[in-house]
């Protein structure tokens, strides 16, 4: 099954889990990823901004009540119906990331929360945001950390510990995600650190920040097994680059 077609039939429980503040898909989102991705874009009033694999619009939401002026961009339709209803001022469109039907140097900021790593080559999404983003301008994306994403749980005798088990293995890692009593298997692709820097360099882009996402003192009381787990083991990682 396509990334699309897992997004169409999960749409509807993965909206839901993330605006009405339950379960594990909200702590993941708005309690690890959201605070590091909001905190690097800092002021974006009066900001063109692209929301790439936009999603049910949420990010939209708060971009907008900041003043920014937001398109999103995302490849399932089911998606996209949910978006144009949670954020009607925003502009949607069902499309690919890796052909962006935009102008060059349309947008001041481009951003792809938890997006990337579901594509297993990044030349042509990197070469598209490129294009269309100012020079000088923005580019903000998260994704699965490279070192916890290779945590393999192991057990020796009566002590149950992870360690980090073919780190420099760039290969595909299949979840099953379930939502709403549905379910689909959804595949992602790991790469080292070293990879993606010497990415993100070769298509032009100046590193400017990064950081590994830290779950907000609120989850400690709602998730607590998570939150302990995700200070030793942070998952996600937010970066910021400028066009160069």
């Amino acid at each position: 099954m396509s990334t699309a077609d897992t997004y169409d039939v999960l749409a509807k429980g993965y909206y839901e889990g993330r605006k009405y503040k339950r379960g594990k898909g909200y702590f993941y989102s708005c309690l690890l990823e959201w605070p590091s991705t909001l905190k690097l874009l800092e002021n974006v009033r009066g900001k063109r901004i692209l929301d790439v694999g936009c999603g049910p619009g949420l990010y939209a939401s708060l971009l907008i009540e900041r003043g920014a002026i937001v398109k999103g961009i995302d490849i399932s339709k089911e998606i996209i119906e949910i978006a144009k209803n949670e954020s009607p001022k925003a502009e949607f469109i069902i499309g690919n990331a890796e052909k962006l039907p935009f102008k060059n140097s349309e947008f001041d900021i481009v951003i792809a929360p938890l997006v990337l790593h579901y594509l297993n080559l990044w030349d042509e999404v990197l070469k598209e945001i490129h294009a269309v983003l100012k020079k000088g301008g923005i580019f903000i994306f998260s994704q699965r950390n490279p070192f916890t994403e290779k945590l393999k749980r192991k057990k020796w005798f009566f002590k149950k510990f992870r360690e980090i088990e073919g780190y420099f293995d760039e290969d595909a890692k299949y979840t099953l995600w379930k939502q709403k009593n549905q379910k689909a298997t959804v595949v992602h692709y790991h790469k080292t650190y070293a990879t993606i820097i010497s990415l993100l360099i070769k298509y032009g882009f100046e590193i400017i920040d990064c950081e590994d996402c830290k779950p907000l003192p609120e989850a400690k009381e709602l998730f607590p097994a998570k939150y302990k787990t995700c200070l030793n083991y942070p998952p996600v990682c937010a970066w910021k680059l400028r066009k160069i």
